[in-house]
């Protein structure tokens, strides 16, 4: 058996403000004992460039991506971006690649959203052969590409880890991949779905990254009316809907979803039980939230990024980021 891995205390970025100004507030999370940060692509910051800036900047930290679709760039253009990075933060990046959702990819960016696992497992294949450094020409299930040679050549290869849901990934990403980035899920869901990683490793120690969603408020009534936006905002996404009836959540969940599909929002959000709040959004005082994010250590994760989500329009954003901190309460 392996050396288990060592817990990785991670925050979301960027950060709150232009990304010009994030110098002293990257220096700030190493000194607050955060190891990692984890960038993401939707609508906001492209994934590669608060890294690259993190990278010149901070060189305590670890730069993740959590993560780029893996529909969004052609095949050398990914592979360009992330031996980028690689060169850039020698032995400290890792690419977190993901299926993304239909939404994402096929309503913002015009590209059709077919075969998600086999997308993402070619994505990953592809990335191998290209980063061995030799010339890739060859035929993979969902492109093709010939003839393509990297001309950077990265002098530690990056990790590779695959944004999962359901079984199907969460096996793809422990079997080809370095490991798993997992999100919008509680601390015991997490025993379900690292059951199913760790069993698919056969034994070989995998990389377990939960996005954790936080907000560092006594204030539950207003958490869980806001909290309850952006549940519905994911939860009705097909690949997310899912991913919370493979947990057990259908039930729970119906009322939600069919309210939705019929378009009446108010009656949606006024399905979503504060219970699904609490179990999946973290809230209560700091010492609380710590106390919470400790339960997904504890269940299976080994690195996190932690998203603070300023539900409580009183949440101070970087005294959140503090008192979240590990070196808070010591």
């Amino acid at each position: 058996m392996s050396t288990p891995l060592p817990k990785r205390p991670g925050m979301t970025v960027p950060l709150p403000g232009p990304l010009h100004s994030h110098r002293e507030k990257l220096s700030e999370l190493a000194d607050l004992g955060y190891t990692d940060i984890w960038s993401a692509e939707s609508d906001g910051a492209d994934a590669f460039t608060p890294l690259a800036m993190a990278a010149a900047w901070e060189p305590r930290l670890r730069l993740g991506t959590a993560i780029v679709p893996a529909y969004t760039r052609s095949p050398a253009c990914f592979a360009q971006s992330v031996a980028s990075m690689a060169d850039a933060a020698p032995g400290r990046f890792a690419i977190g690649i993901g299926s993304s959702s239909n939404v994402i990819v096929e309503r913002w960016n015009g590209v059709p959203f077919v075969e998600p696992y086999k997308k993402v497992r070619d994505v990953v294949r592809f990335l191998k052969d290209a980063l061995s450094g030799e010339k890739v020409s060859k035929q993979y299930d969902t492109f093709k590409v010939d003839g393509f040679r990297l001309g950077v050549r990265p002098e530690q290869q990056p990790q590779i880890l695959v944004a999962a849901l359901r079984e199907g990934m969460l096996k793809l990403a422990a079997r080809e991949a370095d490991g798993a980035i997992i999100n919008w899920l509680s601390a015991q869901d997490v025993t379900k779905v690292a059951a199913v990683v760790n069993d698919a490793a056969g034994g070989e120690q995998k990389e377990i990254v939960c996005r954790i969603f936080v907000c560092p408020s006594e204030n539950a009534d207003v958490v869980r009316a806001a909290g309850k936006f952006a549940i519905a905002a994911y939860l009705n996404v097909p690949v997310y809907a899912a991913f919370h009836e493979w947990l057990g959540r259908g039930e729970m969940l119906q009322p939600m979803w069919d309210a939705w599909k019929a378009g009446d929002r108010k009656a949606a959000l006024a399905a979503i039980p504060d219970q699904l709040v609490d179990d999946i959004i973290v809230h209560g005082s700091p010492a609380e939230c710590r106390a919470k994010i400790q339960a997904y250590f504890d269940n299976g994760v080994t690195t996190t990024s932690l998203a603070i989500l300023g539900l409580d329009p009183e949440l101070k954003h970087w005294q959140a980021v503090r008192d979240l901190a590990p070196t808070a309460g010591v």
